[in-house]
């Protein structure tokens, strides 16, 4: 939860009627995220007022899916539930994630059925599914969302990443490749405005590509190739007119060209071989994917 103090009490209220017709037990663990509202006097007030909620307060804000995985490090039961905080993915459709799980699958997606953002966020997200198909190298990354479903046991495959870049997807496809997407309804905001820009959307795929798949490498060997056979072009091409014509290129221009273009594959390369130093850089420094500050008294025990 991100500056969302004002949806706490309804947000509990739908998961508390929906679940609760289960039959089953449950708890409702609520990740403050570093907001700046009084998001986390209302998680410590509902926690104090129903026994299965627990709150968490991180000491700043690490990101979506950094609170995502303590929250899923804290879970206590056989499968799990995501969400976001601002009621855009309706409680009442938790039971349809839940019955997708026992067809046989690990972990299942809301696929909303109706998107409520605007043009240039739809983009930014479709790229990001493009970044995570790569990342998870399975097709169902088209359909992933962060209303999802799975079962608990799959975060023993990332038990001790440490990274603070990192995907929750990409970890859950390191213990599975059973995934599987249902439709469901995607609600407007109750209150605030969405802090996921598509700027945010396109660093977090360039993030997963360069934290989970080498094709950023890839793509600096192949422009460095390509510009290798084009620099031997250029070569024969001054040679042949040397020979044939009896003088050599002429033009100041031409030079400038050549020399900018073959400057700008050099930096491009370096660039992509720096994200990479980055990420082993950060990984030395042992820089932790959250910190907790404190957490509600545990009622349930």
């Amino acid at each position: 939860m991100f500056n969302s103090g004002a949806t706490v009490d309804r947000l509990v209220e739908r998961l508390l009627e929906v679940l609760g017709r289960r039959g089953q037990s449950f708890e409702i663990i609520l990740i403050n995220d570093g907001s700046h509202d009084d998001g986390w006097a209302r998680i410590e007030q509902a926690a104090r007022r129903w026994e299965t909620v627990r709150g968490i307060d991180l000491m700043r804000n690490y990101g979506q899916h950094n609170a995502l995985l303590c929250g899923i490090r804290a879970a206590r039961h056989e499968l799990v539930v995501t969400m976001d905080d601002d009621l855009q993915h309706p409680p009442e459709e938790i039971p349809r994630l839940l019955e997708a799980l026992d067809e046989g699958v690990d972990v299942v997606y809301g696929v909303p059925a109706r998107v409520r953002h605007g043009w240039l966020r739809t983009a930014a997200s479709r790229l990001t599914k493009l970044a995570l198909q790569n990342a998870m190298g399975v097709q169902a990354a088209a359909d992933t969302s962060a209303f999802r479903a799975f079962r608990t046991s799959l975060r023993e495959a990332f038990a001790d990443h440490q990274s603070p870049f990192l995907s929750i997807d990409v970890l859950l496809s390191w213990g599975t490749t059973r995934f599987a997407g249902v439709e469901v309804l995607h609600e407007p905001r109750r209150a605030g405005s969405s802090t996921y820009s598509a700027r945010a959307l396109v660093r977090h795929a360039f993030n997963m590509l360069t934290g989970y798949s080498a094709l950023p490498l890839k793509l600096a060997t192949l422009v460095g190739f390509t510009f290798t056979v084009l620099g031997v072009g250029v070569a024969v091409f001054v040679l042949a007119n040397y020979v044939i014509g009896g003088g050599g290129v002429q033009g100041f221009t031409f030079l400038a060209a050549i020399i900018a273009i073959f400057a700008g594959a050099q930096l491009f390369a370096i660039g992509i071989i720096g994200e990479y130093l980055a990420r082993i850089h950060f990984r030395v420094m042992d820089r932790p994917t959250y910190a907790i500050k404190s957490r509600t008294p545990d009622q349930a025990t």
